[in-house]
């Protein structure tokens, strides 16, 4: 099926992938398209720096020196909901960053990526590493509109990215530790997540799964940190392409561009994780990371859901 897949859109390349952006970040991460200013923005998580990119002027600067972003989703009324290590903060980045929650039902929020679903909640995975062997479970979270965090489902080791399918129906959920890609069923009124199931396996010599994005046609794009490569599936989860990247620790990906056919991909320098690479990994014969890459698609992505957290009694 996979050989007959791959054959089948063999006429339907990736164009070169491009450098557009070398600040050789730690953990580059995060790409976010807004579709109505043309913009793109990432952020490097262990470096505390958050960037833009200007597509129309092909221009890229550091918006943010100093606050950890590790995921972010737009605010429709302006801003972003950050994630970082510490809690969840609603921030524009000319103000001081405001907490909405450091801990959730007695869980700490040490929050990875994040995600709006089309009603603008958000949902964010906690993590918790420990090279040596277990380590605290994670946890996977909701955040209403009133700025209230629930705690959705457990049993998580590592969060990371998180994707919706096109008709909302299935939120995509990266574990990273667990190697594996979840698929739960999304609900709209209530935004409980049921039916957890194992999406897709990711086998170790590939790299482990990292940030995810869902594309016009429905297919899963996952990044493959270790791997030097971003994977597209199809809906039932098999391998439709294979695209490589020139850093091995790729971190996650967007589209954007005014057509939506530009791909995105972060990249990191610091070599992390090590105890997870494939057997006979080794950082020091392999580029790692560290730049902000883009390449031409010959599918279409779709415009990111913005939330709309309040809170209290503004909600």
């Amino acid at each position: 099926m996979k050989t007959d897949l791959q054959h089948q859109h063999s006429s339907r390349k990736q164009g070169p992938i491009e450098i557009v952006a070398d600040y050789g970040d730690l953990c580059g991460e995060g790409p976010l398209w807004d579709d109505q200013k043309q913009i793109l923005y990432w952020t490097d998580i262990d470096g505390k720096k958050f960037y833009r990119y200007f597509w129309k002027e092909r221009r890229h600067e550091l918006v943010h020196d100093g606050f950890q972003v590790n995921g972010s989703t737009m605010q429709e009324s302006g801003g972003f909901v950050v994630t970082n290590s510490s809690g969840i903060w609603l921030w524009d980045p000319q103000t001081k960053p405001t907490l909405l929650a450091s801990e959730a039902e007695g869980k700490d929020c040490v929050m990875n990526d994040c995600i709006a679903d089309p009603e603008g909640r958000v949902y964010s995975g906690s993590y918790h590493y420990n090279p040596n062997g277990i380590a605290k479970p994670s946890f996977l979270f909701r955040i209403d509109t009133d700025g209230s965090v629930h705690v959705v489902d457990d049993g998580v080791q590592f969060s990371n990215g998180l994707a919706f399918s096109i008709d909302s129906s299935t939120l995509y959920f990266s574990d990273t530790v667990a190697r594996c890609i979840y698929a739960y069923n999304w609900h709209q009124e209530t935004g409980n997540l049921t039916n957890r199931r194992v999406f897709v396996p990711v086998p170790r010599e590939e790299g482990f799964p990292d940030g995810l994005t869902v594309d016009a046609e429905g297919f899963l794009w996952c990044a493959q940190w270790f791997g030097a490569r971003i994977t597209r599936y199809d809906p039932d989860g098999k391998v439709e392409r294979v695209v490589t990247v020139p850093a091995t620790q790729t971190s996650s990906l967007a589209f954007g561009g005014p057509d939506l056919d530009t791909i995105f991909v972060t990249s990191a320098s610091l070599s992390n994780m090590l105890a997870e690479a494939p057997s006979g990994y080794d950082p020091d014969k392999v580029f790692v990371g560290g730049r902000l890459y883009q390449m031409k698609s010959d599918v279409q992505g779709r415009k990111e859901y913005r939330s709309r957290i309040r809170i209290g009694a503004q909600s």
